[in-house]
């Protein structure tokens, strides 16, 4: 599949894929800082953003998506940073093309299974009804029953546009997403993995817990990890100073 993605900046690859629900417009600021030292890409995975969707949603297809993109554009030697299920197609990437990439980097996701956890969010988005709703207020008034953060509403709704004058409507696959989640939330192959490797954790994030380094450490071998404080899972868009800085000094290093 072709992805949709925006290409900024100058300098060594750095390739951005965001979580679950995401979309590359949530790495719009980073991705312009980390675009003075780097060609940056940032990408919308299948059924995501402005990318195609498709009733196929596993890791090998979205690797191989990123490997359609490296090849149509002629990247070479790039990085590549996920977030979160971008976390998780970054390193099936790594292991399933061992050669391509310089460096990679994870936020805030391990190799491990991971239970649901997402039902009212699901629920919440279940019951916006498009046929129905013709404003984004009333479809937050909808969401806030079931999802209570702030923030959590405001990263979801912004999948809503208008496709039409007074008709909105997701940009990200619903319906696909929620009948492959319990694939999205799998655990990674133990295949063996030589790329550098950082996985970042949110301190008050519990996706990556001390327990979890020997299993990481078992098939990414050549790994560091680092806490970025102050942060939960959204690490990046919590302490986007910290963050910037650590990924920073392991590209350059």
């Amino acid at each position: 599949m072709k992805l949709h993605f925006k290409k900024i900046g100058s300098g060594q690859p750095l390739m951005i894929i965001h979580g679950l629900f995401g979309s590359s417009d949530n790495w719009g600021t980073l991705g312009k800082k980390f675009a003075e030292n780097h060609t940056v890409y940032l990408i919308d995975q299948r059924n995501h953003g402005h990318s195609d969707h498709d009733k196929i949603m596993n890791y090998e297809a979205m690797a191989n998506d990123l490997m359609e993109l490296i090849d149509s554009e002629k990247i070479k030697n790039p990085i590549l940073l996920g977030h979160s299920m971008g976390g998780k197609t970054a390193m099936r990437f790594t292991q399933k093309f061992p050669d391509i990439l310089s460096k990679l980097i994870v936020a805030d996701i391990g190799v491990k299974e991971y239970p649901m956890h997402h039902n009212h969010i699901i629920e919440g988005l279940n019951n916006i009804d498009l046929s129905v709703v013709k404003s984004r207020g009333e479809a937050t008034k909808i969401l806030a029953q079931y999802v209570k953060e702030f923030g959590i509403q405001q990263f979801l709704l912004k999948n809503l546009y208008w496709i039409e004058k007074g008709k909105l409507a997701w940009r990200m696959n619903i319906p696909v997403i929620v009948e492959n989640m319990k694939t999205i939330l799998g655990e990674i192959p133990n295949e063996i993995s030589q790329t550098p490797s950082l996985f970042l954790r949110g301190e008050k994030s519990s996706y990556i817990l001390e327990d979890d380094f020997d299993e990481i450490n078992e098939i990414f071998l050549n790994s560091t990890f680092e806490t970025i404080y102050n942060a939960g899972h959204w690490l990046h868009a919590e302490n986007p100073i910290d963050f910037f800085s650590i990924v920073s000094e392991f590209i350059e290093n």
